[in-house]
């Protein structure tokens, strides 16, 4: 008779705490400074150069546009989520040329 046993890699438990939302501007792919984003999601207990990671990558379509950004954070891990504007939306349908910042 052999025994079976295997073992489950499991993750934390779910946590009873509703998500935390943090929504601000950003510049479409590109990495914001940390320093902007440290007093907004260090009380949350969150890496402010990996959050800005994540929402460089969630933004890669809006490059070079200001576009609102939904951070929805649970279990302190964030998910970025790009929340349009009418004006980005009217310069993606139109295909504007992605503007110069650098001035």
């Amino acid at each position: 008779e052999t025994s079976f046993t295997s073992t489950f890699i499991m993750g934390p438990p779910p946590s009873n705490e509703p998500p935390k939302y943090v929504i601000l501007r950003a510049v479409g792919g590109e990495i914001g400074a940390a320093s902007a984003l440290a007093p907004k999601i260090g009380p949350l207990g969150l890496s402010p150069k990996k959050v800005g990671e994540d929402i460089q990558k969630a933004t890669m379509d809006w490059k070079g546009q200001n576009v609102t950004v939904k951070l929805t954070i649970v279990n302190r891990q964030a998910t970025a989520e790009v929340v349009p504007s009418a004006s980005a939306l009217l310069v993606k349908c139109l295909r504007e040329p992605v503007r110069d910042r650098k001035k």
